[in-house]
């Protein structure tokens, strides 16, 4: 099985159908199987399931359903599913993973568990402006292009591609794919004080960012594309 796709929304997100019409878009003719978790586990980072038995609901011959984190279903894919994989890709989740991000993401965390294993990754997701419902297939058009673009390249081991979508207006021009480095700025850190509770209410929009990174890309309309190393 050549291709895995896999996500953080869980498995029956619009973004891993999405991701599925993407593959179909970049007319890469592979075999693909999906391997998801059952609900979504959104901003999990790395975390793996070791202290009990992890569920397997075979949905069809090419789809499962994984009771557990994102890091899981790439481990149970190669180790066990799927050991002839070459592929690993992970969304296109709802909300982008832009530098600091993906230390959080479950969707960039699935990618990087396939790059300890030497395995090819690519995580995708689309950042959300100003809270507007994504077009999915717009999104798939756009993964489409860079799927065809990223595929056809070797990419060392123990490296793997984040790729960010930009949310665009009906008529915005059609975004360039830039290769861009990793934002090293913080997420806002903002905290409204609730007694004895403190609530996040950083805006994600607000954040600073590094003139030519994935950030400012990716907001200005771009597709942002970064090589990551372990």
């Amino acid at each position: 099985m050549p291709i895995i796709l896999t996500n953080d929304d869980g498995i029956d997100a619009p973004g891993l159908r999405s991701l599925q019409q993407a593959i179909g878009e970049a007319g890469s003719g592979e075999a693909v199987a999906v391997v998801a978790p059952q609900r979504p586990h959104s901003g999990c980072g790395h975390q793996v399931t070791t202290h009990r038995p992890i569920h397997l609901e075979r949905r069809s011959d090419q789809e499962i359903a994984v009771d557990g984190t994102p890091a899981d279903c790439a481990r149970i894919a190669l180790s066990y599913l799927y050991p002839n994989t070459e592929w690993v890709l992970s969304g296109i989740n709802a909300g982008g993973n832009l530098g600091a991000d993906v230390y959080i993401s479950g969707t960039v965390a699935a990618v990087r568990e396939a790059a300890l294993h030497r395995i090819s990754g690519i995580a995708l997701s689309h950042y959300i402006r100003q809270k507007r419902p994504i077009d999915w297939d717009l999104a798939a058009r756009m993964a489409g292009r860079v799927l065809d673009k990223l595929m056809a390249q070797p990419l060392e081991p123990g490296a793997f591609w984040n790729v960010n979508l930009p949310h665009l207006a009906p008529d915005d021009p059609e975004p360039k794919i830039v290769f861009c480095p990793l934002c090293t700025q913080p997420l806002p850190v903002d905290y409204r004080v609730e007694g004895d509770h403190l609530q996040y209410v950083g805006k994600y929009g607000d954040r600073v960012s590094d003139p030519g990174s994935d950030v400012t890309v990716c907001f200005s309309g771009n597709i942002a594309v970064t090589k990551i190393n372990l």
